[in-house]
């Protein structure tokens, strides 16, 4: 089978990915109720036992929710970093301490045969992260809750055969909204959330990577559209001179409330 994954939801209502290799299937994020994950998992033929354990990128809730009950209820490992577990403790509940794991950001661990590699991003949380998932030489990036993509992120993410991206917002459409101005601010801000336009830019240096999939995700339903993030997106590689790549590529779309297909991560 190789290393395949799908996106259970992305958004601001909650955030999921199944990350599965020969040996492992891992959660990231548990940013829906317990129940709606495993009716998410079910349409993509998991339950809750399938999984080995889960990973957190952040403590905010739209990515936690689920978090404690579901590994309760399967006896599940988390893994996060020392400061996150103490932000996102008291939103959890009780876990067993031998399930308690840390994982300090930009470490690298091996879960059976999936390498597993976390990585420090800026975003308006404790110590938020982003993983690098790499199973029998292909390699899954994972970046979404970043408020611009550093060099460092961007070392990170070079030669990801597959990229699951944020594109959380067009500008024009924030400033025009209706949210007050210190969260719009926020949003736009070094920590807040990647742009459709940010997305394009960042693209135009992964692509030369290797990255040759990349799924747009957490998207904002207040400010943004999926067929605006994708003609964004596209323009600003046009615009960059990425012509060639056009027919190398392929830009796929993530949704709030159903998961995407199964997708076989290749090198």
């Amino acid at each position: 089978m190789g290393m395949q994954f799908t996106v259970l939801a992305s958004g601001s209502t909650g955030n999921a990915t199944i990350v599965s290799s020969d040996a492992a299937t891992v959660l990231v994020d548990a940013g829906l109720s317990a129940r709606k994950i495993e009716e998410l998992m079910k349409e993509r033929d998991l339950s809750g036992r399938d999984l080995d354990a889960i990973f957190v990128t952040h403590e905010h809730s739209d990515h936690i929710k689920g978090l404690g009950a579901l590994a309760r209820k399967y006896e599940l490992p988390v893994y996060a970093n020392e400061k996150t577990w103490a932000a996102m403790q008291k939103h959890i509940g009780e876990l067993a301490d031998e399930k308690r794991r840390i994982m300090p950001a930009d470490s690298v661990m091996e879960l059976f045969d999936l390498r597993i590699e976390s990585y420090a991003i800026s975003h308006d949380a404790a110590e938020p992260v982003g993983y690098c998932f790499e199973s029998g030489g292909a390699k899954l990036g994972l970046a979404t809750d970043l408020g611009y993509v550093s060099d460092k992120v961007m070392r990170q993410l070079l030669r990801s055969d597959v990229l699951v991206l944020e594109a959380n917002h067009d500008v024009d459409m924030l400033r025009m909204g209706r949210y007050p101005w210190n969260i719009k601010r926020r949003i736009l801000g070094d920590e807040g959330h990647l742009s459709n336009e940010a997305a394009g830019e960042a693209l135009c240096r992964l692509l030369d990577g290797g990255t040759r999939r990349v799924y747009l995700a957490h998207l904002s339903q207040e400010h943004n559209l999926m067929d605006l993030a994708k003609l964004t997106v596209n323009t600003v590689l046009e615009d960059n001179g990425m012509f060639y790549h056009k027919h190398e590529f392929a830009l796929r779309e993530t949704y709030y409330d159903r998961p995407t297909a199964w997708d076989l991560v290749k090198s």
